[in-house]
């Protein structure tokens, strides 16, 4: 028996030992393109990483502006989001509802504000960061001033998405990171093409909205969708108001949603088809869906990072079509030759080769591929 017992030990730790050796942190560079961890394992060819944990020069919280018109007006509230770094990928937003607010369902002016957008000191009890970006929402008597940015491209074709974060304050707000397009007319909701990570302030702690839009038809009387939406329950501790990674995989069979790498939901029907927008928001407008926020109080999306692969339109090493065998990245010939992962890293960011013809040159190098064979030799002759 304790021959057995030493031998399994020896091999399980020969295994992770092998697969340690085997990934080597790398450059982006030297990536052709990058593999998820999931099922699918789906390919994709480009991966940005946006870092806001040690920012401390552009920390600063900007003071409240209750003037609706001079917070739309505000200048972005650090050199950081000016940098061509954040502005060549994000756009921060300032636009307002004016045309729909008493049209039904919303009651009260959004306006969206760069002054809502700021990098913050962590002042955490035990702080796993220096800081961190900050998205906030305040209520005000005239209007709800909200934050929301967006990718400039709109032509992100299938993706994994990440971002450790959490969502903290007063009920009647909504958090989200999500994927839109709206290919006519914006008043017809059959128009638009979404999936969704929403957190509602009022709802239980443990609940987070997964959604493929739209969820609700406005045929007839009207009526929901349920195939489009699903309510999900987060992992033991790790409810929204706590530090977490949400990530959301985008591809042509379906929608899944991760939370710290457990799969929570996943949706089939109603995938989006086509090249879409990134978007992550915090706003109210007083309506159902929101809940309506108290004067005076304010909801905050706090984010440490944000981590993205994806294939792009006119990527020559993507396609265009959706069936589920050409989603992934073509790997023949000089297409992928160098294949990468963000989630077997010990280093958040920095993708690892799993792969391909630069892990089998360094392999070489270290003496690898002699040590594959000799290890399993010395070790059986230690155990018979």
């Amino acid at each position: 028996m304790a021959r057995q017992t030493l031998q399994s030990l020896l091999f399980i730790i020969l295994q992770v030992l092998g697969r340690v050796a085997c990934l080597k942190e790398v450059s982006d560079r030297q990536c052709d393109c990058y593999v998820t961890n999931d099922t699918s394992a789906n390919y994709f060819t480009t991966h940005n990483f946006f870092d806001f944990r040690a920012l401390t020069q552009y920390a600063n919280v900007p003071r409240l502006i209750e003037d609706p018109y001079d917070s739309s007006d505000a200048d972005e509230t650090s050199e950081y989001f000016l940098n061509d770094n954040w502005t060549k990928v994000w756009g921060i937003q300032r636009w307002n509802n004016s045309d729909s607010v008493d049209s039904g369902d919303v009651p009260v002016l959004l306006v969206n504000s760069p002054n809502n957008i700021y990098i913050e000191k962590n002042t955490d009890e035990n702080p796993t960061s220096e800081t961190f970006m900050t998205m906030r929402t305040s209520r005000y008597e005239q209007y709800q001033s909200a934050a929301e940015f967006e990718s400039i491209s709109k032509s992100y074709h299938f993706l994994s998405v990440r971002m450790y974060a959490r969502t903290i304050g007063a009920p009647g707000a909504v958090t989200a990171m999500f994927t839109y397009r709206n290919s006519g007319d914006p008043s017809q909701i059959t128009s638009v093409q979404e999936s969704d990570l929403e957190i509602r302030t009022m709802d239980p702690k443990d609940k987070v909205q997964y959604t493929n839009q739209p969820s609700y038809s406005t045929k007839g009387e009207g009526y929901d969708i349920p195939a489009a939406t699903r309510n999900a329950t987060t992992p033991i501790q790790a409810d929204w108001t706590q530090w977490s990674v949400h990530r959301m995989d985008w591809t042509p069979k379906d929608t899944t949603w991760y939370i710290d790498g457990r799969e929570v939901a996943s949706i089939a029907f109603q995938v989006p088809r086509d090249p879409s927008q990134v978007i992550f928001n915090c706003w109210s407008d007083g309506g159902e869906w929101s809940g309506n926020m108290t004067t005076g109080s304010e909801a905050y999306l706090q984010i440490q990072w944000i981590d993205i692969v994806y294939n792009s339109t006119g990527n020559a090493k993507t396609t265009d079509d959706t069936t589920p065998s050409l989603s992934k990245v073509k790997r023949d010939g000089d297409g992928c030759q160098n294949i990468c992962s963000i989630d077997d890293t010990p280093t958040t960011g920095t993708p690892v080769l799993v792969q391909g013809a630069a892990s089998r040159i360094s392999d070489h190098i270290l003496g690898l591929g002699v040590a594959y064979i000799w290890i399993p030799l010395l070790l059986a002759t230690f155990l018979i």
